[in-house]
């Protein structure tokens, strides 16, 4: 299997099997390189290219004797896109030997079809989270598999399971593949640094060498798997793998597996740009809190028959420092008001509403903690040199909504505000 640029022909991928059939031992030795030098030994694009004649989310079969390879073989080519870049991926099975191999070509002919259609239906998905869940299903349905996942590695380089698909009557296993120690997958990581996929048709073989491993695939009553690694720029950044396929789909899945495996990793690549977007849209660049957008999509997610709390704070004399030392200044004086606040209220959300003030909203906190931490803010606050007027309030409840919960708690920042001035001797007609 091989992917290609179809504007410039050039080679953004091969499988292994790809790699071994040409004489190559690493990926990085063919991309960049025009598909038609290194496939067909030849100077200019090949004649018989069908590229117009593709589609995204489509697969045109048909059949081609290699001279290079002294190969037949069926082909299955699509379009893919990815970034606004339209690649060409080429599945290729060889059938030079196709009497001995007809049942294989059956199977894989029925097989293929619903995994076409999982991509197809793939495409149509409002976001990345959904086309992935798609293709799992399909993945696992046109296999016969118990479960399909995926598993990512965090900035900690733990494992954690992110997604996974299950037959009926299979017992989910995600929430419990969690956090997973780099030590017990790096076996695994070490076969894929060296180009090595994970095909295994007995677990039982994994007793001695793989301890670790072995328990946690006996614990989900899993026989046989396999499994390949997903790339994120460049570097394997996880694996997605099968759960007891038949074992006359092993190989079949297998190279399934390979093919989807660009599909996803795509997906995995406009997941993450669309979470830095998302993140970039609702926290604060100077702090890096939430800010006043994220304030109502949290909102959202309260629970209206539980006890909130509200802090609202005004960080006091900003406006003098950015007069007088310059919005440097500013921007510390800010920053030791937001770490008071993470240090406090660390457990609950803190957002920047504008530019001196900050909010904290707190569900199921009690009346006695809420109004305990607001002093502990206002010590840190002072200690830390960045003096904040804080007010706050408490409902039972949020029947009422936000409004007047924030505005309780504005006007008893505003008496605190108030109540400082008067003591500095500081006359003020707006705070």
């Amino acid at each position: 299997m091989y992917v290609a640029d179809i504007d410039t022909h050039e080679l953004i991928y091969m499988n292994k099997k790809a790699l071994n059939i040409y004489g190559f031992k690493s990926v990085d030795e063919v991309v960049g390189k025009k598909c038609y030098e290194i496939l067909q030994n030849s100077s200019s694009p090949c004649k018989i290219c069908n590229n117009e004649d593709l589609s995204v989310g489509q697969f045109k079969e048909w059949r081609y004797f290699n001279p290079i390879l002294n190969k037949h073989f069926i082909l299955k080519d699509t379009i893919i896109e990815d970034e606004g870049r339209r690649c060409r991926a080429e599945l290729a099975l060889d059938v030079t030997f196709e009497e001995q191999q007809k049942g294989m070509v059956d199977n894989y002919r029925d097989l293929e079809l619903v995994v076409n259609n999982g991509i197809r239906v793939a495409f149509q998905a409002t976001s990345p989270d959904e086309e992935i869940d798609i293709i799992l299903e399909y993945m696992g349905k046109a296999l016969n598999a118990d479960r399909v996942y995926i598993v990512e590695k965090d900035e900690k380089d733990f494992d954690n399971n992110t997604y996974e698909w299950c037959a009926d009557g299979v017992e989910p296993e995600k929430d419990s593949l969690q956090n997973l120690e780099p030590d017990i997958c790096r076996g695994w990581y070490d076969m894929f640094g060296k180009d090595k996929d994970i095909v295994i048709a007995d677990i039982d073989k994994l007793k001695v060498e793989e301890a670790d491993v072995y328990d946690i695939l006996s614990r989900q009553n899993i026989k046989a798997l396999v499994a390949v690694p997903l790339y994120t720029d460049g570097k394997i950044s996880g694996f997605y793998g099968v759960d007891n396929p038949p074992q006359k789909y092993m190989e079949y899945a297998h190279n399934m597996l390979q093919i989807v495996g660009y599909f996803i990793s795509s997906c995995i690549r406009r997941r993450n740009l669309l979470m830095q977007l998302e993140n970039m849209s609702y926290k604060d660049a100077l702090t890096k809190l939430g800010n006043r957008f994220l304030v109502e999509k949290f909102v959202k997610r309260l629970d209206k028959n539980k006890c909130i709390g509200a802090v609202y704070c005004d960080i006091t004399g900003l406006k003098n420092v950015n007069d007088t030392q310059g919005h440097e200044a500013g921007d510390k004086l800010i920053l030791r008001a937001s770490d008071c606040l993470k240090k406090i209220f660390s457990d609950y959300g803190i957002f920047r509403i504008g530019g001196d003030e900050f909010l904290v909203l707190c569900p199921e906190i009690t009346e006695d903690d809420l109004y305990k931490k607001t002093e502990q803010l206002k010590e840190c606050s002072k200690k830390s040199n960045s003096l904040m007027a804080v007010g706050a309030a408490w409902r039972e409840n949020f029947y009422e909504g936000l409004d007047k919960l924030l505005t309780e708690s504005e006007h008893n920042m505003y008496i605190d505000k108030s109540e400082y001035y008067r003591k500095a001797g500081i006359e003020r007609r707006k705070f």
